[in-house]
């Protein structure tokens, strides 16, 4: 005998038994769900108001009407965050589950020597790494060891290069491929659009889309691997620059209901959304995901007969950090990627799967560094004691009330109060701090600089009996004079947080003639190589050494030339001594002294060229005595 249950009970039973089938008043047994997936599905540099569902003030002119479709089906985060603001260590911490500033890779590329870009720059980047160590117990590795077949399609970049090492398949993903697909560069975007020809590589599907390769290796994981659990990280291209499409139509389109005329070449300086080709690259974003959540949709799922794969497959959607100002307008957020303001690391966030409530919107925080903890939940999977896990497992909130802060725990089982990026690089050069309805904003290159105060506090919302009113999430009402005591209080807090990762912090450029205590700075005389070990003599000139670092290579020339750093020691004799690690083939040392200068012996004269051509190498095996004229 067979009962229909109405969508009001499914509801019910769903929330209550997420993985179990059934049988109302049947002698058949309980059909248990099996294993569910996952699909995580990372945008590349996708703004907070580039979805259609995710306007507020302004509307959106980009049609988004799958994923709007996907936001109804979950939990819709209104405050969720990236990582970082920029893509690369988004990535790295996603996979890791380990925050940017504790991972020291806190940018793009990086494995360098710190320089200074010229005697202008009034400060330098801190040293970071280049890459995810591939050692890493990350995400795909967790998965792996729960029983699942892991997949990675589209964009990789957790290294100094796309194609260096570290690859997917060196950290734990079983299939991994890198397609751009219709994203492929064009040398002239006016040009070159998909058609309908046979032998079109970008043939035109029965909808008017470009055939993109990219996404069809994220449906041919699916369709390979859905007889078992599973687990694909896809990271689309899109809306990554540079900013082209093949889809004349859709350029047509948006440039007629922007009023504009497609330009040759970018204009950064552009505001509101008024870029064509972006608009179709967002469109075209939204066609591609829809075309994977119909699969899901539609594709019986061959573990649970009767029942199609999304019925028992977590879905993720997500932003690696916010939109780019210039090719998008994050409004009414402030500034854009490369920038720790709210433009830059809020991002849109959605998730939806067996056992969450459809329909909810949430302003509850949240950040992609929740991803590792929270899929291993739901999977049922466990986390190996020693690994550092610094997101919180969200499956308390999915799977119950996901309206309710008090859900999302730290670890040692406190309610999380508190959100921390670290950006010590670009033009802003800074680090910030959420704390309830608060935002702080540390600026590192403040000295003699009117345009940067050293703290900014912002009220982006305001609490009332328990909902976040909108206060000033522009962050344009400075309040750090008018609060003192809480401007301290969190500043306290962000320096815990930032020593107890071992942070590190940009400094200032002791080229740079203009700034105080310039004169000061310290000067390396000599070095002598002793076998493994190096002894460095300097000369302070008024202010005192604090830290000495080695910035080591053992790959100095080659392709990837990659750098690293370890401390070193240093004496009361104004010397400093280290043992040089295994391989080691050329090396600088730094010291930085009280005032916050970084001074770097030898000098990087020239950041375009090979750092080892410019540094100290390890053939050097007699003294060398270097008389340095330190100019006042």
């Amino acid at each position: 005998m067979k009962f229909e249950m109405i969508d009001s009970e499914k509801t019910t039973l769903n929330k209550l038994v997420p993985w179990v089938c059934v049988a109302l008043l049947s002698a058949t047994p309980l059909c248990a769900a099996p294993k569910p997936n996952v699909v995580m599905i990372l945008a590349d540099d996708l703004g907070w108001q580039d979805l259609k569902c995710y306007d507020i003030d302004e509307p959106s002119p980009y049609d988004t009407p799958y994923l709007d479709a996907f936001a109804k089906k979950g939990v819709m985060f209104w405050q969720a965050y990236s990582p970082a603001p920029t893509c690369s260590p988004s990535r790295c911490a996603i996979l890791s589950g380990n925050h940017p500033a504790r991972a020291q890779k806190t940018h793009v590329v990086g494995g360098h020597p710190p320089y200074a870009r010229s005697s202008r720059s009034r400060m330098m980047e801190p040293w970071y790494s280049g890459r995810m160590p591939e050692d890493t117990f990350t995400l795909a590795r967790a998965m792996k060891a729960n029983g699942y077949t892991t997949g990675h399609a589209g964009k990789w970049h957790i290294a100094i290069n796309h194609k260096a090492f570290p690859q997917p398949e060196d950290v734990g993903f079983d299939y991994t491929r890198s397609s751009r697909g219709a994203h492929s560069n064009l040398k002239n975007r006016l040009e070159g659009f998909a058609t309908t020809e046979i032998k079109d590589p970008y043939r035109l599907d029965a909808n008017g889309f470009p055939y993109h390769q990219n996404n069809e290796d994220a449906l041919t994981f699916l369709s390979e691997n859905k007889t078992k659990p599973f687990f694909l990280y896809y990271c689309t291209w899109l809306v990554h620059s540079p900013i082209v499409t093949r889809n004349e139509a859709l350029l047509k389109k948006y440039a007629a209901r922007m009023g504009v005329k497609p330009q040759l070449e970018n204009d950064k300086r552009m505001k509101g959304q008024k870029n064509p080709f972006y608009g179709a690259m967002v469109e075209s974003l939204d066609y591609y995901l829809g075309q994977v959540l119909s699969y899901l949709d539609t594709t019986e799922d061959p573990r649970w007969p009767g029942h199609m794969l999304s019925e028992n497959t977590y879905v993720i959607f997500a932003s690696d950090n916010g939109g780019v100002k210039g090719y998008t307008d994050n409004t009414p957020l402030d500034q854009g990627k490369s920038s720790a303001k709210e433009g830059g690391t809020r991002v849109p966030m959605m998730i939806a799967g067996p056992g969450i409530a459809a329909g909810v919107q949430s302003d509850v925080v949240v950040n992609g560094l929740d991803f590792y903890p929270t899929i291993l939940s739901l999977a049922g999977s466990e986390v190996p004691k020693s690994k550092n896990l610094d997101g919180c497992d969200l499956a308390p909130l999915l799977l119950g009330d996901s309206t309710d802060p008090t859900l999302v725990k730290d670890t040692d089982g406190s309610v999380r109060d508190s959100m921390m990026w670290h950006f010590p690089h670009g033009g802003d050069l800074e680090s910030t701090l959420i704390v309830g309805d608060y935002k702080l904003i540390r600026n590192y290159d403040h000295v003699n600089n009117d345009e940067s105060p050293e703290l900014e506090l912002f009220q982006l919302y305001r609490t009332e009996n328990g909902k976040r009113v909108r206060v000033d999430i522009e962050e344009s009402k400075n309040l750090a004079t008018t609060m003192p005591e809480k401007t301290a209080m969190l500043n306290r807090r962000l320096t815990e947080m930032l020593t107890g990762m071992k942070a590190s912090y940009p400094r200032y450029n002791p080229l740079n003639k203009t700034l105080p205590n310039q004169s000061a700075v310290c000067a390396v005389v000599s070095h002598e190589i002793k076998g493994n070990a190096v002894e460095f003599a300097f000369r302070e000139n008024g202010a005192t050494v604090i830290q000495a670092d080695l910035i080591y290579t053992i790959n100095g020339g080659e392709k990837y030339e990659e750098w690293f750093r370890t401390p070193a020691t240093l004496k009361s004799n104004k010397s400093v001594s280290v043992e040089l690690p295994v391989g080691t083939t050329h090396f600088y040392l730094n010291l930085i002294d009280e005032n916050s200068f970084l001074v770097s012996y030898p000098a990087v004269t020239n950041y375009k060229e090979e750092f080892a051509n410019q540094a100290l190498s390890t053939q050097q095996t007699t003294l060398r005595a270097v008389r340095e004229k330190v100019e006042n």
